[in-house]
């Protein structure tokens, strides 16, 4: 393994995301002495797991499964709730992130990748959001650039982050009478929790679990960050078969977005959910533990 000084270095600073996330963790501390000194409401405090459940179920579903991989079909209503909530998620477009996830998955573990573990816990969980990137081969995602939805998110990013993730949780906290509080802890308190559960994936999930199915990147096994991010945590079977539309593949794996994407099926939301065959996995993981 190269020591760091081999690696290509960032290029500065990224200061307009450096500033936007100061300002956000900052908020989020807002929202917390707003709710323990100045007013709390459940109503507040549900409706901000509700809006985080539809957020983060947009990027691990949507931007992630869906655009990322193509491991499963949806529908266009479906595809254009992914495109507002996962614009609610400040996470960059769907066509830039996948964009990056690719280039991740094509060279894990080497300079071109954009989360690169060997830089660091810093550098994979938020330094190289702060930093500009080194430069890197372009990944295709002429796929998604034929998606109008996607498209339109692309063109329109800014306005439905704003709209999606400030305007609307604040509008419809003014409902019972706490438009502020709705968008300190939906908007702001939510955002930075959501932000540092998909962090962790890049961070946390290539230095600690176990690899059942391959021992030849860093991505592992974590039950404890799946928790945390509706079951994205089995990086070790995802990076093995990321074309998979689940990541928790055994049945008590914890993987909510597996079930999510499994119930909208029975609704016809989505379809050709695309499973790799239990004869291949179990191949896998038998030479992985060999």
């Amino acid at each position: 393994m190269p020591s760091l000084p081999a690696l290509s270095p960032p290029r500065g600073l990224h200061w307009t995301n450096l500033w936007f996330l100061v300002a956000a963790h900052a908020t989020a501390v807002a929202a917390v002495v707003y709710l323990a000194a100045v007013h709390f409401s459940w109503w507040t405090v549900g409706f901000a797991l509700l809006w985080g459940v539809c957020c983060g179920l947009s990027i691990t579903g949507g931007y992630h499964r869906l655009f990322s991989h193509g491991a499963y079909r949806a529908h266009w209503l479906l595809r254009a709730f992914y495109l507002a909530f996962g614009a609610a998620s400040v996470q960059n477009t769907a066509l830039n992130w996948s964009r990056d996830h690719r280039v991740h998955h094509a060279h894990t573990d080497q300079d071109e990748d954009p989360y690169d573990i060997r830089r660091g816990f810093l550098w994979a969980h938020i330094g190289w959001v702060v930093h500009r990137a080194p430069a890197r081969p372009p990944a295709g995602v002429a796929d998604l650039e034929r998606d109008p939805l996607v498209r339109f998110q692309h063109r329109h990013y800014v306005v439905l982050a704003v709209l999606f993730g400030a305007a609307l949780p604040a509008a419809i906290g003014a409902l019972w009478g706490d438009a502020l509080g709705a968008l300190l802890v939906a908007g702001f308190l939510r955002l930075t929790v959501q932000w540092h559960a998909t962090f962790s994936i890049n961070s946390l999930t290539h230095m600690f679990g176990k690899r059942p199915y391959s021992r030849e990147t860093s991505a592992r096994d974590s039950f404890w960050v799946a928790l945390l991010t509706f079951g994205e945590g089995y990086h070790n079977f995802h990076h093995r078969f990321q074309v998979d539309y689940r990541n928790g593949v055994r049945w008590y794996q914890f993987d909510p977005t597996k079930w999510w994407i499994w119930s909208l099926a029975r609704l016809g939301l989505t379809w050709g959910l695309r499973r790799v065959p239990g004869a291949r996995i179990a191949a896998v993981r038998a030479a992985a533990g060999a």
